[in-house]
């Protein structure tokens, strides 16, 4: 058994769609990135590759202006990192992630974000953990000016 731990932070930019977990959520704003932001996937995808010390999300999908990963979707970048993993005989035994957010109340997506990333990732949704939070006003967070995501993931080799 492995653990990895991912972490990423977005700004919040105008006129972009805020997607998260790898669900549209309605906003007055989305987050500044190079695919589409998601910076839950983001961190998940950190947390999956190191655990099998396989670097991280920009070694593998780098944000070179006018590449391939340029607005992509987060979701395909997860299902990659999966498939690097299987082909290393690691299989997911858990995610437990959590959203910092000030704005908007995460509450209502929480399941379904699970049942997505569960499906992107071809496991259970009971291997899938998602929590949110605010920062209770601090920080670049509390001022809304974006979002952080930490994961933690449990792989083990499948034998």
């Amino acid at each position: 058994m492995r653990v990895g731990l991912g972490y990423d932070v977005h700004a919040f930019a105008p006129g972009r769609e805020l997607w998260l977990g790898g669900i549209r959520i309605p906003h007055t704003q989305g987050l500044m990135g190079h695919s589409d932001a998601d910076v839950l996937i983001h961190a998940l995808c950190d947390a999956l590759l190191g655990a099998a010390a396989m670097r991280d999300i920009g070694y593998h999908f780098p944000d070179k202006k006018g590449n391939e990963y340029e607005g992509i979707d987060s979701k395909i970048l997860l299902r990659r990192v999966m498939r690097m993993l299987r082909e290393k005989g690691y299989e997911l035994g858990n995610c437990d992630c959590t959203v910092c957010a000030q704005q908007p109340r995460l509450a209502p997506y929480i399941e379904p974000m699970r049942q997505c990333l569960a499906e992107v990732m071809g496991v259970s949704v009971e291997q899938v953990s998602i929590k949110a939070t605010t920062t209770e006003h601090l920080g670049f967070v509390g001022r809304e000016e974006g979002i952080a995501a930490q994961a933690v993931a449990l792989i083990e080799k499948r034998v």
